[in-house]
Protein backbone atom coordinates (compact mmCIF):
# COMPACT_ATOMS: atom_id res chain seq x y z
CA UNK A 1 0.00 0.00 0.00
CA UNK A 2 1.02 3.53 -1.01
CA UNK A 3 0.96 6.75 1.04
CA UNK A 4 -0.13 10.23 -0.87
CA UNK A 5 -0.04 13.23 0.63
CA UNK A 6 -1.64 16.54 -0.48
CA UNK A 7 -1.27 19.99 0.66
CA UNK A 8 -4.25 22.54 0.57
CA UNK A 9 -4.68 26.41 1.49
CA UNK A 10 -7.49 26.26 3.73
CA UNK A 11 -8.10 24.04 6.94
CA UNK A 12 -10.39 20.63 6.45
CA UNK A 13 -12.48 18.75 8.58
CA UNK A 14 -13.34 15.44 6.59
CA UNK A 15 -12.57 11.80 6.40
CA UNK A 16 -10.65 10.16 3.94
CA UNK A 17 -12.67 7.22 2.78
CA UNK A 18 -14.25 5.09 0.19
CA UNK A 19 -17.72 5.30 0.18
CA UNK A 20 -20.23 2.57 -0.29
CA UNK A 21 -19.73 1.44 -3.73
CA UNK A 22 -22.75 1.76 -6.14
CA UNK A 23 -23.61 -0.86 -8.63
CA UNK A 24 -23.32 0.08 -12.16
CA UNK A 25 -25.24 -1.57 -15.45
CA UNK A 26 -22.16 -3.39 -15.91
CA UNK A 27 -21.48 -5.37 -13.09
CA UNK A 28 -19.45 -3.39 -11.01
CA UNK A 29 -19.39 -0.80 -8.68
CA UNK A 30 -18.01 2.99 -8.54
CA UNK A 31 -16.23 4.36 -5.79
CA UNK A 32 -15.83 8.07 -4.54
CA UNK A 33 -12.91 9.22 -2.32
CA UNK A 34 -13.11 11.89 0.56
CA UNK A 35 -10.25 13.26 1.40
CA UNK A 36 -9.35 14.66 5.16
CA UNK A 37 -6.76 16.57 7.02
CA UNK A 38 -4.57 14.86 9.67
CA UNK A 39 -2.40 17.70 10.78
CA UNK A 40 -2.16 21.51 10.45
CA UNK A 41 1.12 23.13 9.16
CA UNK A 42 1.78 26.65 10.11
CA UNK A 43 2.68 29.58 7.58
CA UNK A 44 5.94 31.90 7.58
CA UNK A 45 3.89 34.67 9.33
CA UNK A 46 2.60 32.17 12.12
CA UNK A 47 -0.84 31.58 11.17
CA UNK A 48 -2.39 27.74 10.73
CA UNK A 49 -3.49 28.55 7.21
CA UNK A 50 -2.68 25.03 5.04
CA UNK A 51 -3.79 21.77 5.85
CA UNK A 52 -1.86 18.55 5.05
CA UNK A 53 -4.29 15.71 3.89
CA UNK A 54 -2.61 11.82 4.43
CA UNK A 55 -4.36 9.30 2.69
CA UNK A 56 -3.30 5.29 2.04
CA UNK A 57 -3.76 4.65 -1.91
CA UNK A 58 -3.65 1.15 -2.70
CA UNK A 59 -2.21 -0.59 -5.14
CA UNK A 60 -3.64 -1.93 -8.21
CA UNK A 61 -4.13 -5.66 -7.87
CA UNK A 62 -1.79 -7.77 -10.28
CA UNK A 63 -3.13 -9.47 -12.81
CA UNK A 64 -1.73 -12.99 -14.02
CA UNK A 65 -3.36 -15.04 -16.80
CA UNK A 66 -3.35 -18.85 -17.08
CA UNK A 67 -4.40 -20.10 -20.43
CA UNK A 68 -5.30 -24.17 -20.96
CA UNK A 69 -7.30 -26.34 -22.87
CA UNK A 70 -10.10 -28.45 -20.56
CA UNK A 71 -8.06 -30.91 -18.44
CA UNK A 72 -4.59 -29.81 -18.54
CA UNK A 73 -3.82 -29.52 -14.99
CA UNK A 74 -5.00 -25.61 -14.69
CA UNK A 75 -6.77 -26.31 -11.14
CA UNK A 76 -3.67 -28.72 -9.86
CA UNK A 77 -1.58 -25.41 -10.88
CA UNK A 78 -3.85 -23.05 -9.21
CA UNK A 79 -3.37 -25.03 -5.63
CA UNK A 80 0.36 -25.02 -6.44
CA UNK A 81 0.67 -20.94 -6.73
CA UNK A 82 -2.13 -19.82 -4.28
CA UNK A 83 -0.58 -22.12 -1.57
CA UNK A 84 2.94 -20.31 -2.36
CA UNK A 85 1.30 -17.38 -0.96
CA UNK A 86 -0.49 -18.52 2.34
CA UNK A 87 -3.87 -19.64 3.13
CA UNK A 88 -5.82 -22.10 1.96
CA UNK A 89 -7.96 -21.36 -1.46
CA UNK A 90 -11.80 -21.89 -0.84
CA UNK A 91 -14.85 -21.11 -2.90
CA UNK A 92 -16.56 -16.90 -1.23
CA UNK A 93 -18.11 -18.06 1.46
CA UNK A 94 -21.95 -18.28 1.97
CA UNK A 95 -22.30 -18.15 -1.54
CA UNK A 96 -22.97 -20.53 -4.17
CA UNK A 97 -21.85 -23.59 -3.33
CA UNK A 98 -21.12 -24.38 -7.09
CA UNK A 99 -18.95 -21.51 -7.84
CA UNK A 100 -15.86 -21.80 -9.38
CA UNK A 101 -14.24 -18.73 -7.89
CA UNK A 102 -11.64 -20.00 -5.09
CA UNK A 103 -10.21 -17.08 -2.65
CA UNK A 104 -7.40 -17.12 -0.77
CA UNK A 105 -5.46 -14.61 1.82
CA UNK A 106 -3.85 -12.85 -1.36
CA UNK A 107 -5.70 -14.43 -4.08
CA UNK A 108 -8.44 -15.10 -6.06
CA UNK A 109 -8.78 -17.26 -8.82
CA UNK A 110 -11.60 -16.72 -11.74
CA UNK A 111 -12.81 -19.26 -13.93
CA UNK A 112 -13.02 -17.67 -17.45
CA UNK A 113 -15.88 -20.46 -18.17
CA UNK A 114 -17.98 -17.88 -15.96
CA UNK A 115 -18.21 -15.46 -19.05
CA UNK A 116 -19.84 -17.99 -21.38
CA UNK A 117 -22.63 -16.23 -23.06
CA UNK A 118 -24.25 -19.78 -23.77
CA UNK A 119 -25.65 -22.31 -22.02
CA UNK A 120 -24.61 -26.07 -22.28
CA UNK A 121 -27.81 -26.54 -24.38
CA UNK A 122 -27.51 -22.95 -25.71
CA UNK A 123 -24.25 -23.88 -27.19
CA UNK A 124 -26.08 -26.84 -28.76
CA UNK A 125 -28.58 -25.40 -30.15
CA UNK A 126 -26.14 -23.39 -32.03
CA UNK A 127 -23.50 -25.73 -32.91
CA UNK A 128 -20.81 -23.98 -31.47
CA UNK A 129 -18.30 -25.22 -28.60
CA UNK A 130 -17.34 -23.44 -25.36
CA UNK A 131 -14.09 -22.67 -27.07
CA UNK A 132 -15.27 -20.82 -30.05
CA UNK A 133 -15.64 -16.98 -29.07
CA UNK A 134 -19.03 -16.61 -29.85
CA UNK A 135 -19.82 -18.76 -27.01
CA UNK A 136 -18.56 -16.07 -24.73
CA UNK A 137 -19.02 -12.57 -23.61
CA UNK A 138 -15.57 -10.96 -24.01
CA UNK A 139 -16.78 -7.38 -23.29
CA UNK A 140 -18.05 -8.08 -19.83
CA UNK A 141 -14.69 -10.27 -19.45
CA UNK A 142 -12.63 -7.10 -20.33
CA UNK A 143 -14.58 -4.76 -18.33
CA UNK A 144 -14.89 -6.61 -15.47
CA UNK A 145 -11.16 -7.86 -15.20
CA UNK A 146 -10.18 -3.97 -15.85
CA UNK A 147 -12.36 -2.86 -13.02
CA UNK A 148 -10.50 -5.68 -10.70
CA UNK A 149 -7.29 -4.23 -11.71
CA UNK A 150 -8.54 -0.63 -10.78
CA UNK A 151 -9.96 -1.67 -7.27
CA UNK A 152 -13.53 -1.99 -8.00
CA UNK A 153 -15.64 -4.71 -7.04
CA UNK A 154 -17.54 -6.86 -9.25
CA UNK A 155 -20.69 -8.82 -9.93
CA UNK A 156 -19.37 -11.65 -11.82
CA UNK A 157 -21.86 -14.33 -13.75
CA UNK A 158 -21.28 -18.07 -12.67
CA UNK A 159 -21.34 -20.66 -15.10
CA UNK A 160 -22.71 -23.60 -13.31
CA UNK A 161 -20.58 -27.09 -14.66
CA UNK A 162 -22.94 -29.20 -12.89
CA UNK A 163 -26.13 -27.74 -14.57
CA UNK A 164 -24.85 -26.08 -17.74
CA UNK A 165 -26.45 -23.29 -16.84
CA UNK A 166 -25.58 -19.59 -16.11
CA UNK A 167 -26.32 -18.95 -12.15
CA UNK A 168 -26.98 -15.53 -10.93
CA UNK A 169 -23.68 -13.68 -10.37
CA UNK A 170 -21.16 -13.42 -7.31
CA UNK A 171 -19.24 -10.49 -5.69
CA UNK A 172 -16.07 -10.24 -6.77
CA UNK A 173 -13.71 -7.78 -4.77
CA UNK A 174 -10.48 -6.43 -5.65
CA UNK A 175 -7.54 -9.26 -4.45
CA UNK A 176 -3.92 -8.40 -4.30
CA UNK A 177 -3.12 -11.42 -7.10
CA UNK A 178 -6.14 -11.83 -9.29
CA UNK A 179 -5.88 -14.73 -11.63
CA UNK A 180 -7.57 -15.60 -14.83
CA UNK A 181 -7.75 -18.84 -15.92
CA UNK A 182 -9.18 -21.16 -19.01
CA UNK A 183 -9.56 -20.99 -22.02
CA UNK A 184 -9.16 -17.49 -23.46
CA UNK A 185 -7.34 -15.28 -21.25
CA UNK A 186 -4.68 -14.18 -23.95
CA UNK A 187 -7.09 -14.15 -26.90
CA UNK A 188 -8.50 -10.60 -26.78
CA UNK A 189 -6.35 -8.06 -26.99
CA UNK A 190 -7.87 -5.85 -24.26
CA UNK A 191 -7.13 -8.06 -21.63
CA UNK A 192 -3.87 -9.55 -22.97
CA UNK A 193 -2.73 -5.75 -22.23
CA UNK A 194 -4.03 -6.06 -18.50
CA UNK A 195 -2.09 -8.83 -17.77
CA UNK A 196 0.93 -8.64 -15.53
CA UNK A 197 2.19 -12.30 -16.46
CA UNK A 198 0.88 -14.93 -18.63
CA UNK A 199 1.49 -18.45 -18.61
CA UNK A 200 0.33 -21.59 -21.33
CA UNK A 201 0.34 -25.04 -20.51
CA UNK A 202 0.63 -26.75 -23.45
CA UNK A 203 0.12 -30.59 -23.34
CA UNK A 204 0.48 -33.10 -26.18
CA UNK A 205 -2.54 -34.46 -27.67
CA UNK A 206 -1.44 -37.62 -26.35
CA UNK A 207 -0.89 -36.73 -23.06
CA UNK A 208 -3.95 -34.66 -22.77
CA UNK A 209 -6.06 -37.97 -23.76
CA UNK A 210 -4.77 -39.64 -20.98
CA UNK A 211 -5.35 -37.04 -18.34
CA UNK A 212 -8.40 -35.67 -19.33
CA UNK A 213 -9.74 -39.76 -19.63
CA UNK A 214 -9.01 -40.08 -15.80
CA UNK A 215 -10.66 -36.85 -14.80
CA UNK A 216 -13.77 -36.95 -16.57
CA UNK A 217 -13.99 -40.90 -15.92
CA UNK A 218 -12.93 -41.02 -12.73
CA UNK A 219 -14.94 -37.34 -11.82
CA UNK A 220 -17.51 -36.25 -13.87
CA UNK A 221 -18.52 -39.81 -14.40
CA UNK A 222 -18.29 -39.46 -18.10
CA UNK A 223 -17.77 -42.77 -20.51
CA UNK A 224 -14.78 -43.22 -22.52
CA UNK A 225 -16.67 -42.79 -25.54
CA UNK A 226 -18.01 -39.80 -24.93
CA UNK A 227 -14.31 -38.31 -23.93
CA UNK A 228 -12.92 -39.16 -27.64
CA UNK A 229 -16.43 -38.13 -29.05
CA UNK A 230 -15.75 -34.71 -26.97
CA UNK A 231 -12.01 -34.47 -27.87
CA UNK A 232 -12.86 -35.07 -31.53
CA UNK A 233 -15.58 -32.24 -31.37
CA UNK A 234 -13.27 -29.71 -29.63
CA UNK A 235 -10.14 -29.94 -31.72
CA UNK A 236 -10.84 -27.47 -34.51
CA UNK A 237 -11.76 -24.70 -32.27
CA UNK A 238 -8.71 -25.65 -30.11
CA UNK A 239 -6.48 -25.80 -32.98
CA UNK A 240 -7.96 -22.41 -33.74
CA UNK A 241 -8.78 -20.16 -30.67
CA UNK A 242 -7.11 -21.63 -27.78
CA UNK A 243 -3.52 -23.10 -29.05
CA UNK A 244 -2.16 -19.79 -30.55
CA UNK A 245 -2.33 -17.84 -27.25
CA UNK A 246 0.77 -19.59 -26.86
CA UNK A 247 2.72 -16.68 -28.82
CA UNK A 248 1.65 -13.98 -26.68
CA UNK A 249 2.47 -16.78 -22.91
CA UNK A 250 5.48 -15.18 -20.67
CA UNK A 251 6.38 -18.68 -19.53
CA UNK A 252 4.65 -22.10 -21.39
CA UNK A 253 4.86 -25.05 -19.60
CA UNK A 254 5.11 -27.86 -22.03
CA UNK A 255 4.33 -31.10 -21.43
CA UNK A 256 5.21 -34.09 -24.02
CA UNK A 257 5.91 -38.12 -24.27
CA UNK A 258 9.27 -38.79 -22.87
CA UNK A 259 12.04 -39.63 -25.08
CA UNK A 260 14.29 -42.21 -22.54
CA UNK A 261 12.11 -44.68 -23.68
CA UNK A 262 11.73 -45.83 -27.29
CA UNK A 263 8.30 -45.70 -28.95
CA UNK A 264 6.74 -45.52 -25.39
CA UNK A 265 3.08 -45.55 -25.73
CA UNK A 266 2.16 -45.79 -21.90
CA UNK A 267 2.59 -42.02 -21.29
CA UNK A 268 3.54 -42.52 -17.76
CA UNK A 269 6.72 -41.33 -17.65
CA UNK A 270 6.63 -37.44 -19.03
CA UNK A 271 9.39 -34.98 -20.70
CA UNK A 272 8.51 -31.75 -19.06
CA UNK A 273 9.69 -27.73 -20.85
CA UNK A 274 9.72 -24.74 -19.26
CA UNK A 275 9.74 -22.21 -22.42
CA UNK A 276 10.49 -18.71 -20.72
CA UNK A 277 11.04 -15.72 -22.62
CA UNK A 278 13.46 -13.42 -22.03
CA UNK A 279 12.68 -9.57 -21.32
CA UNK A 280 9.43 -9.89 -19.24
CA UNK A 281 9.21 -6.98 -17.13
CA UNK A 282 10.29 -8.19 -13.21
CA UNK A 283 10.80 -11.49 -14.58
CA UNK A 284 14.35 -13.48 -15.42
CA UNK A 285 14.05 -17.15 -16.31
CA UNK A 286 15.37 -19.64 -14.54
CA UNK A 287 18.73 -21.49 -15.49
CA UNK A 288 20.97 -24.84 -14.40
CA UNK A 289 24.44 -23.94 -13.94
CA UNK A 290 25.48 -21.19 -16.23
CA UNK A 291 22.65 -18.60 -17.46
CA UNK A 292 22.88 -18.79 -21.70
CA UNK A 293 25.12 -22.24 -21.74
CA UNK A 294 23.90 -24.86 -23.10
CA UNK A 295 23.85 -27.99 -21.20
CA UNK A 296 22.46 -31.26 -20.72
CA UNK A 297 22.64 -33.30 -17.64
CA UNK A 298 21.79 -36.47 -15.61
CA UNK A 299 21.97 -36.34 -12.27
CA UNK A 300 23.83 -38.29 -9.93
CA UNK A 301 22.86 -41.59 -9.29
CA UNK A 302 23.93 -41.74 -6.13
CA UNK A 303 22.40 -38.40 -4.81
CA UNK A 304 18.70 -38.87 -6.50
CA UNK A 305 16.73 -41.64 -6.44
CA UNK A 306 14.59 -42.46 -9.76
CA UNK A 307 13.99 -45.40 -11.08
CA UNK A 308 14.00 -46.85 -15.09
CA UNK A 309 14.74 -44.84 -17.43
CA UNK A 310 16.86 -42.14 -14.95
CA UNK A 311 16.39 -38.36 -15.49
CA UNK A 312 17.42 -35.85 -17.65
CA UNK A 313 17.73 -32.44 -17.62
CA UNK A 314 18.30 -30.22 -20.31
CA UNK A 315 18.77 -25.86 -20.55
CA UNK A 316 19.80 -23.58 -23.22
CA UNK A 317 18.60 -20.74 -25.02
CA UNK A 318 16.45 -20.72 -28.01
CA UNK A 319 13.60 -19.11 -29.80
CA UNK A 320 9.71 -19.51 -29.96
CA UNK A 321 7.03 -17.91 -31.99
CA UNK A 322 10.13 -15.33 -32.58
CA UNK A 323 11.14 -14.53 -28.83
CA UNK A 324 14.30 -15.11 -27.57
CA UNK A 325 13.65 -17.58 -24.79
CA UNK A 326 15.64 -19.74 -22.42
CA UNK A 327 14.43 -23.16 -22.17
CA UNK A 328 14.48 -26.02 -19.37
CA UNK A 329 13.22 -29.26 -19.68
CA UNK A 330 13.19 -32.49 -17.50
CA UNK A 331 12.30 -36.15 -18.25
CA UNK A 332 11.97 -38.77 -16.42
CA UNK A 333 10.84 -38.58 -12.58
CA UNK A 334 11.46 -38.76 -9.12
CA UNK A 335 11.34 -41.66 -6.88
CA UNK A 336 11.70 -39.97 -3.43
CA UNK A 337 10.77 -35.56 -3.30
CA UNK A 338 13.25 -35.09 -0.26
CA UNK A 339 16.21 -35.60 -2.80
CA UNK A 340 14.92 -32.77 -4.89
CA UNK A 341 16.76 -30.31 -2.88
CA UNK A 342 19.68 -31.56 -5.35
CA UNK A 343 17.93 -30.84 -8.46
CA UNK A 344 17.34 -27.44 -6.86
CA UNK A 345 21.19 -26.23 -5.88
CA UNK A 346 22.00 -26.70 -9.24
CA UNK A 347 19.38 -24.11 -10.34
CA UNK A 348 19.57 -20.53 -10.06
CA UNK A 349 17.34 -17.43 -10.26
CA UNK A 350 14.47 -19.87 -8.40
CA UNK A 351 13.44 -16.89 -6.64
CA UNK A 352 13.28 -18.69 -3.14
CA UNK A 353 13.24 -17.10 0.10
CA UNK A 354 15.79 -19.89 1.72
CA UNK A 355 17.77 -22.76 0.76
CA UNK A 356 15.12 -25.88 -0.06
CA UNK A 357 12.27 -23.62 -0.52
CA UNK A 358 11.59 -25.42 -3.94
CA UNK A 359 11.65 -28.54 -2.50
CA UNK A 360 9.40 -27.98 0.56
CA UNK A 361 7.13 -26.57 -1.49
CA UNK A 362 6.74 -29.85 -3.74
CA UNK A 363 7.09 -31.92 -0.24
CA UNK A 364 3.91 -29.79 0.93
CA UNK A 365 1.76 -31.06 -2.05
CA UNK A 366 3.59 -35.09 -2.32
CA UNK A 367 0.24 -36.25 -3.35
CA UNK A 368 -1.00 -33.67 -6.35
CA UNK A 369 -1.21 -34.78 -9.67
CA UNK A 370 2.83 -34.18 -11.36
CA UNK A 371 4.71 -34.09 -7.90
CA UNK A 372 6.94 -36.76 -9.28
CA UNK A 373 8.04 -35.02 -12.62
CA UNK A 374 8.20 -31.72 -14.33
CA UNK A 375 5.02 -30.68 -13.95
CA UNK A 376 5.02 -30.35 -10.62
CA UNK A 377 8.54 -28.87 -10.34
CA UNK A 378 7.98 -26.12 -13.09
CA UNK A 379 4.38 -25.26 -11.77
CA UNK A 380 6.41 -24.92 -8.37
CA UNK A 381 9.27 -22.63 -10.01
CA UNK A 382 6.31 -20.23 -11.84
CA UNK A 383 4.73 -19.84 -8.75
CA UNK A 384 7.60 -18.44 -6.78
CA UNK A 385 8.33 -16.31 -9.87
CA UNK A 386 5.20 -15.19 -9.68
CA UNK A 387 5.22 -14.42 -6.22
CA UNK A 388 8.64 -12.36 -6.52
CA UNK A 389 7.19 -10.39 -9.51
CA UNK A 390 4.11 -8.96 -7.21
CA UNK A 391 6.34 -8.07 -5.05
CA UNK A 392 9.01 -6.09 -7.50
CA UNK A 393 5.38 -4.62 -8.94
CA UNK A 394 4.26 -3.23 -5.38
CA UNK A 395 7.29 -2.14 -4.57
CA UNK A 396 7.64 -0.34 -8.04
CA UNK A 397 4.37 1.03 -7.46
CA UNK A 398 4.86 2.55 -3.98
CA UNK A 399 8.32 3.99 -5.20
CA UNK A 400 5.90 5.65 -8.07
CA UNK A 401 3.49 6.97 -5.12
CA UNK A 402 6.65 8.11 -3.31
CA UNK A 403 8.06 10.25 -5.81
CA UNK A 404 4.48 11.62 -7.05
CA UNK A 405 4.33 13.14 -3.51
CA UNK A 406 7.56 14.61 -3.75
CA UNK A 407 6.82 16.20 -6.41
Amino acid sequence: MAICTVYTTHSLNSTCSISTPTKTNLGFHQRQVFFYSTSKKTSRRGSANSSEITCSVESKTVVIGLAADSGCGKSTFMRRLTSVFGGAAEPPKGGNPDSNTLISDMTTVICLDDYHSLDRTGRKEKGVTALDPRANNFDLMYEQVKALKEGIAVDKPIYNHVTGLLDPPELIKPPKILVIEGLHPMYDPRVRELLDFSIYLDISNEVKFAWKIQRDMAERGHSLESIKASIETRKPDFDTYIDPQKQYADAVIEVLPTQLIPDDNEGKVLRVRLIMKEGVKFFSPVYLFDEGSTISWIPCGRKLTCSYPGIKFIYGPDTYFDNEVSVLEMDGQFDRLDELVYVESHLSNLSTKFYGEVTQQMLKHADFPGSSNGTGLFQTIIGLKIRDLYEQITSSQAAVSLEATKA
